[in-house]
């Protein structure tokens, strides 16, 4: 929402609701644990909430035990998916699942990787408006404030202007998807174009099969964008799949921050009602094109952009194998045999199953996570 001379947003990374738009993703505080917490304005979050019991992560024996009685999405107790949960698991779907349940294994190095990512990214945001924080008290606080990110960057988009950190969500092929796209501005062309920034440690461009991860991603994030512009994500679907509370009174210091934008709200529910109002009216168009950025992350230095085509038959093809794990009807796969060099960098190496089953799920070892180096 606009102040003085910049526009200032807020986001809850608190939540977990941000999507870190790396390639990677940190750990998140879940909020419906968590008493109180903060909203930063902004800030790259994280993708994923990650599964655990009694305060322990579950163990990969209970979790060959649960395969027949519960699917991945009721043992890790998910109300809705990241865009990043699914472009993690087009690079290696078992990789994907040795995370969620062994969330204690990430490496300093790899830490530091993520901090420097999301540095560069805040850096980017700040050229566009300041950082506020908004304390948040329940889960429907956290949603507000994003739900409040998006009516401050509806007028910049309706102006041809620039906005970055916009939050998506909504249904693709059944399962409820929420993540937040880098940028959004306009060509000379008069289009509206989508820019991802993917961070690198090398000073060079990805190989193919990380461009098409990063190209499944940017393709999602344009499908959900552009129901959202089109109508086609509606309230009841969003408080049907998050369990929000639209009556739930929003929080002293979110209402203040509502109040100083120009908006006259009280409740979730108003508050939604507005969003989705000026999403069907304010005439946005979708997006017309996608653009991958690799910048190296110790220089800055631009390394080359990759321009993506929009292939949504393909997408939601793919989207639907991906979800055939996530609702238990398979078990998780490892990389093809012409793939198996991505393996030189997964931490889960030595205990992988895949690999020692010679391409096969195999429930007969008893692993234990590869230690940090």
């Amino acid at each position: 929402m606009a102040e003085s001379r910049e526009e200032e947003t807020v986001s809850a990374e608190a939540s977990g609701f941000s999507d870190m738009s790396d390639s990677e993703f940190l750990e998140v505080l879940d909020l419906e644990d968590d008493e109180k917490s903060h909203a930063l304005l902004s800030k790259p979050g994280c993708s994923s909430e990650l599964p655990e019991k009694d305060d322990k992560p579950v163990s990969l024996q209970n979790w060959k035990r649960e395969l027949d009685v519960s699917s991945p999405m009721e043992r890790f107790h998910l109300k809705y998916l990241y865009v990043t949960d699914l472009s993690t698991q087009s690079w290696c779907e078992l990789q994907m699942a040795y995370e969620k349940e062994l969330p204690g294994v990430l490496i300093a190095e790899k830490a530091a990787v993520l901090n420097t990512g999301a540095s560069i990214h805040l850096a980017r945001e700040l050229e566009l408006h300041d950082l506020v924080t908004i304390s948040v008290t329940t889960k429907e606080d956290t949603w507000a404030i994003k739900f409040l990110n998006i009516l401050s960057m509806i007028p910049t988009l309706q102006s041809e202007g620039c906005i970055r950190e916009f939050p998506v969500f909504g249904e693709v092929e059944g399962v409820f998807l929420v993540g937040v796209i880098d940028e959004l501005h306009y060509t000379a062309k008069g289009e509206l174009e989508l820019t991802e920034l993917k961070t690198r440690r090398r000073p060079m461009l990805p190989l193919e099969a990380q461009k098409k991860k990063d190209c499944f991603q940017v393709c999602l994030y344009k499908c959900i964008f552009d129901a959202m512009v089109q109508g086609k994500v509606t309230p009841a679907s969003v408080i049907h799949h998050t369990k929000l509370c639209p009556d739930k009174l929003l929080g002293p210091s979110v209402l203040r921050h509502a109040q100083q934008g120009g908006f006259s709200v009280k409740s979730l529910g108003d508050l939604m009602e507005l969003v989705f109002l000026s999403l069907t009216l304010s005439d946005l168009p979708v997006i017309d094109t996608l653009k991958i950025e690799y910048i190296h992350q110790e220089t800055a230095t631009v390394l080359g952009t990759e321009m993506v085509a929009f292939e949504e038959k393909e997408m939601r093809s793919k989207v639907q194998h991906y979800m055939a794990y996530w609702m238990g009807h398979r078990e998780p796969q490892g990389v093809d045999v012409e793939e198996a060099w991505k393996c030189r960098t997964c931490n889960y190496i030595d205990i992988c199953e895949w690999r020692r089953g010679g391409g096969v799920f195999s429930s007969t070892l008893t692993p234990q996570p590869k230690k940090a180096k």
